[in-house]
């Protein structure tokens, strides 16, 4: 079955830094394009961070540009969200899915279906 399950989520206060995993099962991450999501109360999900299958291209969206950077480890298989300045409007439940092409229009693939995402919550 393929499954990709985040974490790392958290309390963190305003200012803090924290690091999500998103780890494949069932496939390789090397063979695709994975985007990093979120969906804050009463918001629509957005593109927060792509990374392409080779790990030579990744795309932001403006709101985390300088903020947030987005690796992979093939060998365990895991894509990475590193996230430093947060502020409170970065509260969101966080997920990962595969995308058609990371390019600054990313989009989830429809197949499959979205995990339980991480809960990453800046507050003082």
């Amino acid at each position: 079955q393929l499954q990709l399950v985040e974490s790392g989520g958290g309390l963190v206060q305003p200012g803090g830094s924290l690091r999500l995993s998103c780890t494949a099962s069932g496939f390789r991450l090397d063979d695709y394009a994975i985007g990093w999501f979120r969906q804050a109360p009463g918001k629509e999900r957005e593109g927060v961070s792509c990374i392409s299958s080779s790990g030579g291209t990744t795309n932001s969206a403006d709101s985390v540009k300088g903020r947030f950077f987005i690796s992979k480890d093939n060998a365990k298989n895991t894509v990475y969200l590193h996230m430093n300045s947060l502020r409170p409007d970065d509260t969101a439940i966080y997920y990962c899915k595969r995308v058609a092409a990371c390019i600054t229009t990313f989009q989830a693939l429809k197949v499959g279906s979205w995990g339980q995402g991480t809960q990453v919550t800046v507050s003082s």
